[in-house]
Formats: C-alpha cells, structure tokens, sequence
C-alpha cells in the first residue's frame, strides 16, 4: 500500500481497503506520557506493540517493561525494518528524524497519538476532555476515578499513572471517556493542538497561561488555540470552567452550551471554604450557588488541587453521580505518580517527586509542601528542561516562584545547544536574583553536584521537594539510596 497520511485518511473507508489486517503496531515517541498509556491500550487490545524513543527513564520505562513492550533505545531506521502494519508518530519526532526518514522511504502507513486514540478507543463514547496549562493529569486521573466509583467503567487516557488504577488507561465499557486534552502539537504533520481532535462533549478547563514557548508565539496565540477548544463543544454538552482564572473566565463567552463556574473564590457556582490541611487529609467545605454546603476530605492537598477537585464536584453534578460516589472517590483518590509523589524517607529526610515545570506549577507546588510540612525545612531542587524552561520566556517569572522554599538548589539546564544562544534560559541568573531576595539559592553545573550537596547538608526533618519534567537524572532515586 502506499504511504498515506492518515491525518485525513484514518477513519474514512481508505483504511478498510488496507490488503492486510493490524498486527503489529509501532510507536514513535512511545516514552511519552501520552504514548506509553496508549501503547499499553492497545496491547491490552492484542496488538503486537513495539516502539522507540531516545528518553527512557522511569516510571513510563518501568511501566513499559511491566507490559512486555519492547522499547528500542534511539530512534534509527533499523527499527522498522521489520515493517510493522501501522506507525504511530508522538509529537517529539522531527520531519528530520531518521527513523522518521525511513517511515516515509517504506511507505508504511501512520498516524498522530490523537488520531489513533479516536480509532482505537474514543469512537462511540461521550468524549470528556480535560484541559487547561495547569493540572490536567491530576484531574484527569481523579475525574476517572470518581466515574470509576460511581459504576460508570469509563474509558480514559491520562498523561500519567493514576495509582488507583496502576495505569493510564483503560478501554471501559460505560458511556463516557476522559481524556487528557493536551494543548501541545499534534505530530510534525499537525501543528494543531491535540485537544482539537477529540470531538469534547464535556470539557473541563483549568487554567489558559502563556507556555510552550516553542510552538506558541504569545498567550494570544494560545487563547486562540482554546478558544477553538470551547466551540467543539456540542449544545448539549457542558464547559466547566475555572471562573478564579481571568482567562479562562474570559474565553468562556466562546461556549455555545451551557458554563458551570467553579472556584476558590465566592462568586463560581461551586466554591470550597473552611480548608483545613491535615496530616493525612485536607478537609473542606463545598458550597453551591444555591447555598447548600458539603463537607469532603482528600489526600490531595494545595490549593492548586483544592480547584481540581471543584471541577470533579462540578461534573459529578452535571452527570447527577450520587454525592456519596463522590464523597468515597474524593476520599480513596492516591494521586498521580511524579505529582506530589512521596518517593520515600530516610533518615527523616522525606523525598518528594513532582512533575512541575512552568513558574505558577513550581509556586503552587512549593506552596502546597510548604503548608503540609509545616515546621520542616523545605529544599527545593529544580531542573529546567522544558522547552520553555531552557528558553528565557520565564527568567523573571521564575525569581517570584520559590520564596516559600528554605533552600533552592538550581543546576545547569540540559540540551542547551539545541536553544539559540540569545534565547536560553539562565540557571545562574536565577540564582542571583533569588539571592538578591534574601533566599538561600545554589547553582550547580551538574545534577551529580547537586546531590553532593542535597547530601553534605540535608539533616532529619528536611523535605526534599525534586521538580522536574524530565528524569532529573534519576535523582530522587539515587539521593534515596545515598542516603
């Protein structure tokens, strides 16, 4: 068969005419979050999975390994050699990348994650897309598990592993689906947005800020990619939105269905106060519009979760879920692994793992350990490796992020040399300016440094906050065994 962007020829009767049945499927980009839960959805459904990607580290290698899916180290053109029926392309790989190279020589057939998610698992269910800048793992996952509670069985895929469930996805046989509705490109043949290919029915919208500086020109930009989020929807369907973000409140006059505001903030149609954080849960007050109060407890804990959870709230009342279904999902929700994670502790020095990367995650993360341990002294070990984060796009946003830290430990970005020279981000300007305030802040020229200090100057009572959306060589693992 020759080579065939399915972009537009998935799911016409293009791929019915294909001489030979789906055996063996191949991911490009399988280490993604995003890749890595759909391979294991679509071995789970019989295919043969292989795939390739050049950033194997835990927990997705792990999780990969757990499912028999063999994973080639590179991305090189022997990795297709042999031929597998059907090539899925993440959105990591280049038009220049060699094994992307060699895909278009064989002419095998391809296709984006978001195009293969809709074939292999979306097509029949009520689509609800979780999305915004900030926060939409930890919703997904918790939004899964309350459907999930409630006797629902949905399907869903999330940018993580939610612990409840031990994997990101799952094909279910209810009514509806959640999915992780990711604002970044779609493949170097879609530079739109995944979200776009999701056919919402309900969204949930957490937050719209200026990120991705690398596919984004400004929060403009970014606005009108959210902006075409909201008019997918169907008028029957449901925007829940998070009225406390000026944004978001904005963009929601887009909806042609119906809007239910949430917020920490009076005003929303479901708000929370009286929040007590405890030390095994977070306790709270739910409020409607209508005056009528619910009292919830959580492991979760911030106020960034705090509003998670009052999106959950809000479409467990769209769906007319039980309010004790909700109560028990709320109360047995164990998070997301690499969000808030507890690695372990030795010596009384606590380990935590945590996935942020943009200045207002790294704030509200740092916040939220703060306001849990209080009375321990808080280190916060940050890398910036995202594509933003290496680009000066945050420099001076960054300066603001960490005053609730007691010490801050920052090495030298990785992959420079793939960001221009007048664009890069400075790890050793950050630091100075966060001395300039008065905070104990270090810079390093590598992460094996940083551990040489984490473990000449940590002492029992310390928690170590790692904060990265990348392996961070390995760090929470390798200071766990040092110590």
């Amino acid at each position: 068969m020759e080579n065939k962007n399915l972009a537009t020829a998935l799911l016409s009767p293009e791929l019915n005419r294909i001489s030979y049945p789906l055996r063996h499927i191949h991911l490009m980009g399988i280490c993604g979050t995003g890749m890595a839960s759909l391979a294991g959805m679509l071995k789970h459904q019989g295919y043969a999975v292989t795939g390739s990607d050049q950033n194997v580290y835990p927990p997705m290698s792990d999780y990969l390994e757990s499912l028999s899916i063999p994973v080639f180290q590179g991305y090189l053109p022997s990795n297709l050699h042999s031929r597998p029926d059907l090539v899925i392309v993440g959105n990591v790989i280049t038009r220049y990348n060699l094994e992307a190279v060699e895909l278009w020589r064989l002419g095998i057939t391809y296709l984006s994650m978001p195009q293969a998610l809709q074939a292999f698992a979306m097509k029949g269910k009520k689509s609800i897309v979780i999305s915004g800048t900030h926060g939409k793992t930890t919703t997904s996952a918790l939004v899964s598990w309350l459907l999930e509670r409630a006797g629902l069985d949905p399907g869903f895929l999330v940018g993580g592993i939610p612990s409840n469930f031990g994997s990101g996805f799952r094909l279910g046989n209810g009514p509806y689906f959640v999915v992780e509705g990711d604002e970044y490109d779609t493949a170097f043949f879609d530079k739109g947005p995944k979200f776009l290919h999701y056919s919402p029915w309900v969204v949930i919208l957490t937050s719209i800020e200026f990120d991705h500086a690398d596919i984004y020109r400004d929060l403009d930009h970014v606005r009108e990619n959210f902006r075409k989020l909201i008019r997918l929807l169907p008028p029957e369907g449901r925007l829940i939105a998070n009225r406390d973000d000026p944004v978001v409140l904005a963009e929601s006059s887009e909806a042609g269905c119906p809007v239910t505001f949430y917020g920490l903030k009076r005003g929303a149609f479901w708000s929370a106060r009286n929040l007590s954080v405890r030390p095994r849960e977070t306790y709270l007050e739910v409020f409607s519009d209508t005056g009528a109060a619910t009292s919830l407890t959580t492991p979760l804990y911030g106020r960034h979760n705090v509003s998670n959870l009052l999106s959950a709230v809000a479409l467990a009342d769209f769906l007319k879920i039980e309010t004790t279904h909700l109560r028990r999902a709320l109360e047995t929700f164990r998070g997301v692994k690499r969000r808030q994670e507890i690695k372990g502790e030795k010596k009384g020095v606590l380990v935590i793992d945590d996935f942020a990367h943009h200045p207002t995650a790294v704030r509200e993360t740092i916040q939220a350990v703060h306001e849990k341990y209080p009375g321990r002294r808080l280190i916060a070990a940050f890398e910036p490796r995202s594509n933003s984060s290496r680009r000066k796009t945050f420099q001076h946003e960054y300066g603001s992020a960490f005053d609730q830290a007691d010490r801050i430990l920052i090495p030298e970005p990785p992959l420079m040399e793939k960001i221009a020279p007048e664009e890069r981000f400075s790890s050793r300007t950050l630091v100075e300016d966060l001395r300039k305030r008065g905070l104990e802040a270090f810079y390093f020229d590598d992460t094996r440094l940083l551990l040489e200090e984490i473990l000449r100057t940590s002492r029992e009572g310390d928690v170590v906050l790692i904060m990265s959306n990348g392996s961070f060589d390995n760090l929470p693992m390798k200071l766990l065994k040092a110590l």
